[in-house]
């Protein structure tokens, strides 16, 4: 059985035949949860939903991965024993329905979901079908919700700071700890060394693609029939079965873990995976324990000279840290979050986040990314993407919504904390100041300004980068609520020199002949 390593395992059983596992389409894993203590020959429920997919135009790989995952979890289950009942509906509440229809006597077993109230929410269409349901403890993350619970409530600290939380996560897992209790190495991470450039000759380690079967061809090809999707048609380079996704992390472990620290940060044109791992769609959907990836890295690091600690650290930071910091954020400050805009941003997102059709080089690039595989790297979503909605002042709803539908690791858990606190300053639950940056940023770790139609050195004129351009606007028309700010006062020293200058009301007009080309689609 495979559960958490911070906080104890929830003790419970389905030997009885009519406490039934409900295996939801992000819990493909065999050994968790209720399905991992079912005995070979027991029932299973897994309800393929569909109403959800008809709401957002979600990427066909996202759509395809969620689908034709589970239904080769399912075929594999068959396999193993189990009897499957696959129900395919409109909605959980049509497919509860029928299932009690032909079982009445059940009670079904099913791991929360991270998703605000699905736990409350699975209880009521299981009561108004006529059922019982026990929502049990999710194992497929590093620690529990009531392990977090409990230090948070014990420590002095401010919790919502994700490097108080990775330090002590780093000392309940032992990962990357010597037998003092200090960090190997002696520092907590490398962030200092994970910002290069790669040189022009680097070539980046190659990207296993998985072979996939008639049965995800189907799949795709359904979902492009059935549903109103998004993004080109791309070769599906993401796995849909466990086996697939852990060949997926041994490749990344044999591959690419050596060079993925260094050049974690950094953006190059024509290189839209560089060294990452491309586990997040893996690991959301169940087909990879973060433990397992988190155990493959380490060792790898204690047992390779090739594996930096710089490179494993950086690997191990988001799994035991951020991810699992992401999760708890979501809960506690949630409802309210994915609502939030502390900075009264008011406007929609431009239609070039869906078309790629823009002037700017950075966006088109990793709008295209996006486009093509339903994926970027953590500084394109963070510096490129998310950046110029903040800066443009996107309603961080929308952004939301964008990301959830058009990421193939995203989920409204994982999205509402990235996307609306860290990628857009919306609520202040953990985030000290706004992500943003000018163009000297993102010329800095990438390619993208070489072949620009703007000028990354220039504020205002005809071609002045936008980001320049919006970035001192941003500072701005936000002063009320940032000049106050401790890591803010040298930028709004020079905010002072610009409008001593009068530059700062040639920067207002630029802005404004911005929103103009951007509503005529010539930005």
């Amino acid at each position: 059985m495979t559960a958490p390593v911070v906080g104890e395992t929830q003790q419970y059983s389905v030997d009885d035949e009519h406490r039934v596992p409900w295996v939801l389409g992000t819990q493909l894993h065999p050994d968790a949860g209720p399905v991992g203590r079912a005995p070979e020959g027991s029932r299973v429920l897994m309800i393929e939903a569909h109403d959800f997919a008809r709401r957002k135009p979600y990427h066909h790989h996202k759509l395809t991965l969620v689908f034709s995952g589970m239904r080769h979890f399912r075929d594999e289950l068959r396999d193993r024993g189990y009897d499957v009942e696959y129900v395919e509906a409109d909605s959980f509440g049509e497919g509860l329905r029928r299932y009690f229809e032909r079982h009445p006597d059940d009670e079904l077993v099913s791991m929360r979901s991270p998703s605000h109230r699905s736990g409350d929410r699975f209880r009521e269409l299981v009561d108004e079908a006529g059922g019982r349901l026990d929502v049990v403890q999710n194992e497929l993350f590093v620690g529990t919700r009531a392990a977090f619970d409990e230090w948070a409530n014990a420590t002095e600290k401010d919790v919502f700071t994700h490097e108080t939380f990775y330090r002590w996560m780093r000392r309940r897992t032992g990962v990357l700890m010597t037998d003092d209790g200090d960090p190997v190495g002696g520092e907590w991470n490398y962030d200092d060394e994970n910002q290069e450039s790669p040189p022009d000759d680097w070539e980046s380690p190659p990207v296993l693609r998985p072979d996939h079967d008639e049965l995800t061809a189907r799949t795709s090809e359904w979902v492009r029939e059935e549903f109103d999707v998004w993004g080109a048609d791309e070769e599906l380079v993401w796995p849909v079965t466990r086996e697939q996704a852990l060949a997926k992390l041994e490749h990344f472990v044999a591959h690419r873990l050596p060079a993925f620290g260094p050049y974690q940060d950094a953006m190059r044109s024509d290189d839209w995976a560089m060294a990452h791992a491309l586990l997040g769609s893996s690991i959301n959907l169940g087909l990879v324990h973060p433990w397992e990836a988190v155990r493959a890295v380490e060792d790898a690091y204690h047992e390779r000279d090739d594996v930096a600690l710089n490179s494993a650290e950086g690997v191990l930071r988001q799994l035991v840290g951020w991810r699992e910091f992401m999760r708890h954020v979501y809960r506690h400050a949630m409802p309210g979050l994915d609502e939030a805009n502390q900075l009264d941003a008011v406007h929609d997102l431009p239609e070039f986040y869906w078309t790629a059709e823009t002037n700017m080089e950075c966006l088109r690039q990793s709008v295209t990314d996006v486009e093509r595989r339903g994926y970027s790297h953590h500084i394109q979503r963070l510096m490129v993407l998310a950046n110029f909605a903040t800066l443009w002042g996107v309603e961080p709803d929308r952004l939301n919504e964008w990301f959830h539908a058009t990421y193939v690791d995203a989920y409204h858990w994982v999205t509402t904390p990235n996307v609306v606190e860290m990628g857009q300053y919306g609520d202040g639950v953990f985030a000290t100041k706004p992500y943003v940056s000018s163009a000297n940023y993102i010329d800095r770790m990438s390619d993208y300004c070489g072949d620009c139609h703007y000028y990354k050195t220039k504020d205002t004129g005809s071609r002045a980068c936008p980001f320049n351009t919006l970035y001192w606007d941003f500072l701005d028309r936000n002063e009320d609520d940032l000049r106050s700010n401790h890591r803010m006062g040298l930028m709004y020293s020079h905010v002072d020199s610009k409008r001593e200058s009068g530059e700062m009301a040639e920067i207002r007009d630029r802005v404004e002949k911005l929103r103009e080309k951007q509503q005529y689609g010539e930005l």
